[in-house]
């Protein structure tokens, strides 16, 4: 049996695959304990709170050790995979033993000079912060004062461990006034949780001292609690992306004061122009629909009132000019909804706002769209009219000053020159920050789009 040396083995890290990512959920192990892998391999397929993404290893060598199952949320900075480079052979098969806990590395290994492990399409954020190793098994502290010196004096308190815990969870108790070395953690490897902080602030309940009279009556059993009933009902656990939404958007409608106004127009010219267009040579093989030119009347909107391509900088308190457009596009996809975004939009033809619209919703529907995409946005757009929705008051993007609800287009009476026609009506709906966005600049943005889908020549004279 192959025996691996310490020093022949390199452990891949989870890497922070987003900004500000902590963790992320191991969907699927392309490799097994055995395996020669390459360098630039992709060896899983992680899930994180935006984004599934595909993990390449850095290193040439034999999978020795895969550290997580799949379906396991890691922490980033977590050894996950282990490696050994030394060009050994693949180790035989040993027998089944009881699984014993990991001893917590010393240190962390350096990486192979010259070479820092990246991920396809965006590298590794530049840091100097090291994760904390994993607590041990704690020593009693009895035990650890007993000890003395060979001076017969007490031996010197080691340092005391900085307490395990999510920075969120670290907020939360700096926001409540606990010292998370006074609370008793519940979850895995010592990890205080949310719920060891609430219950830290808990006022202790009174003691009642029963009546010396007579004796108290025996209490009633309490009511059995109703048991979960899975051919009724179905419970879905809250994580990745629909988590990182759901928290997104509660802290969007309950920080930026949201206003949200409407306005039902006639797009029958902008249909005409679909229908030429896709008719276009130079659309061949692009995807052409109303969508592409609602986009456009946005990016036009924006050029004629650039005060609204803005962001609030809290802690500055300052208000943040963007001389650029990032487009988010709103993707319903099966791990729920995101919003990648076209960089720089403003700069684009028409022919290539089709090209990364097309590319920006093919990636969407294959679950491929990475992190970076959904990074930095500015300004956003929801289709709800592809659900058969008339409109809707979508809640920001957080970060965005603004966000455009594009509605179903149907077949309507409308007065036209005077008489009333069928027409193709929708309606839109732009929500913004209204303390950036006030009604009046509102309105100019909402009313330019609605002029430019009425009247679609008017992109040859405005853009």
């Amino acid at each position: 049996m192959t025996t691996m040396t310490e020093a022949s083995v390199r452990e891949f890290k989870m890497p922070d695959v987003g900004e500000g990512l902590t963790e992320a959920e191991i969907l699927k192990w392309y490799v097994q304990v055995g395996d020669t892998v390459t360098d630039g391999q992709v060896v899983c397929e992680v899930e994180t709170a935006k984004a599934a993404v595909e993990l390449p290893i850095p290193y040439d060598g034999v999978v020795r050790e895969l550290r997580f199952a799949e379906g396991t949320t890691v922490d980033v900075g977590t050894a996950i995979i282990a490696v050994d480079v030394s060009g050994g052979a693949a180790p035989e098969p040993a027998p089944a033993a009881p699984a014993e806990p990991a001893p917590a590395p010393a240190a962390e290994e350096a990486e192979p000079q010259g070479r820092t492990p990246v991920l396809v399409g965006y590298g590794v954020a530049v840091s100097s912060t090291k994760r904390r190793p994993r607590k041990g098994p704690e020593v009693p502290v009895a035990a650890a004062s007993a000890e003395l010196n060979g001076h017969g004096a007490a031996a010197p308190a080691p340092v005391k461990e900085r307490p395990l815990a999510k920075p969120p969870v670290r907020k939360l108790a700096k926001d409540l006034g606990v010292d998370l070395a006074r609370v008793t953690p519940s979850g895995p490897d010592g990890i205080i949780t949310r719920e060891d902080v609430h219950a830290a602030v808990a006022p202790a309940e009174p003691v009642v001292e029963a009546p010396v009279e007579a004796p108290a009556p025996a209490a009633a059993p309490a009511p059995a609690v109703a048991g979960y009933d899975s051919a009724r009902e179905t419970r879905i656990p809250v994580k990745g992306v629909r988590k990182a939404t759901a928290q997104a958007m509660i802290g969007s409608a309950f920080t930026a004061p949201h206003v949200t106004e409407f306005v039902t127009v006639d797009v029958t010219r902008t249909m005409k122009l679909v229908e030429e267009l896709k008719q276009d040579k130079e659309f061949q093989g692009l995807r052409v629909n109303p969508l592409l030119l609602i986009a456009k009347a946005l990016l036009v909107a924006i050029k004629r009132n650039p005060e609204v391509n803005a962001s609030w900088d809290e802690a500055a308190q300052e208000i943040v000019l963007k001389h650029y457009v990032n487009l988010g596009i709103a993707a319903a996809t099966p791990r729920g909804l995101i919003v990648p975004n076209i960089k720089d939009a403003q700069d684009k033809t028409l022919p290539q706002l089709s090209a990364a619209l097309g590319e920006l919703v093919s990636t969407a529907r294959e679950g491929k769209t990475s992190p970076a995409a959904m990074q930095g946005g500015t300004v956003t757009i929801t289709n709800v009219g592809v659900f058969g929705v008339d409109t809707g008051t979508p809640i920001l993007n957080p970060g965005e000053s603004a966000i455009l609800a594009v509605g179903a287009i149907k077949l309507q009476p409308w007065v036209h020159k005077g008489k009333v026609k069928p027409r193709q009506v929708t309606t839109l709906a732009l929500s913004f920050d209204h303390r950036l966005v006030d009604g009046e600049l509102g309105s100019k943005v909402l009313a330019d789009v609605a002029a430019i889908l009425e009247q679609p020549k008017r992109l040859l004279s405005w853009a």
